[in-house]
């Protein structure tokens, strides 16, 4: 039996907790930090004393700051679920936060795909979802693709089924996108399907799946286009239920040939701010409209903050904010790891 959702209840944990998210004064002290152990020690004046910690028992640096960062991010989700059990709340918190498990399995493949360590899978990973950090440790483990996808399969994991379906053409075509595409399509379709209802819950989520999707389509049309993929082969990859971008606007994009054509395409979308960066002389580096679409998702995200207060909007504003802040922390530890200058550090941060 599922329980009415006791909103007042939740959204009072969670705006609880919100109060404890850095401020943009504090990221400004981080930013001035000289080098990761001062950020290590300021840190430890923030919501995430405890982890870093408990994190500095066993590692410095970097690490340190990654292993802390996971943590705090897997328990502050856990304890928003444990908010919401038994109500159908849970149901819309578990497609949001299941977004990060695709994700995480995806870098994953990725990472054994192009033989890199696990060390560097690791500090790219984003433990939110279900799958948590010893199981993400095992996954990394494993010796390739193939073992990745057993395992998943071994596990029962649900998201093994499409890339189970897929393997053998990965395995002949030696192409990841193959299996990237059938997890992401799983994913969305089954999100979707989740939220056909017509309660203003069903809609905030169905608003956030449907724009990642137009976002997953923009990135792939425009890698197609960069990779010279023939029309028919490249729409083969798109996936149905975007907010915005119908398949009839995708295929005109793709056939463009270019990514300044396609890019234009979208001046009377909500993504005509990618025309400002083809503008800059940036229409070659995919990477940088990637950026700038991923930090639409965060703003989006958090904007529902402002959503009525007795729905789900401020649990998805919250997740938001807490992958931004994780996410900018990472960007300025990795920075002053890299001797990055400030201006550049800087240019890679979303404030909202």
């Amino acid at each position: 039996m599922v329980v009415r959702v006791e909103y007042d209840y939740v959204n009072a944990r969670i705006k609880g907790m919100k109060s404890c998210l850095l401020n943009t004064s504090v990221f400004e002290t981080l930013i001035l930090k000289p080098d990761v152990e001062s950020i290590i020690t300021e840190m430890g004046n923030t919501a995430y004393k405890d982890e870093i910690e408990k994190a500095s028992v066993q590692y410095s640096g970097i690490r340190c700051i990654e292993v802390a960062l996971r943590k705090d991010f897997t328990n502050a989700f856990r304890k928003i679920l444990g908010y919401t059990k038994g109500d159908t709340a849970e149901k819309y918190l578990k497609i949001l936060l299941s977004r990060w498990d695709v994700q995480n399995i995806k870098t994953v493949l990725r990472g054994k795909n192009i033989h890199v360590t696990s060390a560097e899978i690791l500090e790219c990973l984003v433990p939110a979802g279900e799958l948590d950090d010893m199981t993400l440790t095992e996954m990394i483990n494993q010796p390739d693709v193939k073992a990745v996808i057993d395992l998943l399969a071994t596990w029962g994991i649900e998201y093994s089924k499409p890339l189970t379906r897929h393997v053998k053409e990965y395995v002949e075509k030696r192409d990841l996108a193959v299996l990237e595409y059938a997890i992401d399509r799983f994913y969305y379709e089954n999100a979707l399907h989740a939220v056909q209802g017509d309660s203003y819950d069903d809609s905030l989520i169905k608003d956030m799946v449907s724009t990642e999707i137009d976002v997953t389509n923009i990135k792939t049309v425009l890698k197609m286009i960069r990779d010279k993929i023939e029309t028919e082969e490249a729409q083969m990859f798109l996936i149905e239920g975007g907010r915005s971008l119908g398949s009839e606007k995708l295929v005109a994009m793709i056939r463009t040939g270019t990514l300044e054509g396609a890019i234009k395409h979208l001046e009377t979308t909500p993504y005509h701010f990618l025309s400002k960066l083809a503008g800059e002389g940036k229409v070659g580096m995919i990477s940088v409209y990637e950026k700038e679409l991923e930090k639409y998702l965060i703003k989006r995200g958090i904007s529902r903050f402002f959503g009525d207060p007795l729905s789900i909007a401020i649990a998805i504003g919250y997740i938001w904010a807490k992958y931004n802040e994780i996410t900018n922390i990472r960007i300025i530890a990795r920075c002053k790891t890299a001797d990055i200058p400030e201006k550049e550090l800087r240019g890679e941060l979303v404030y909202v």
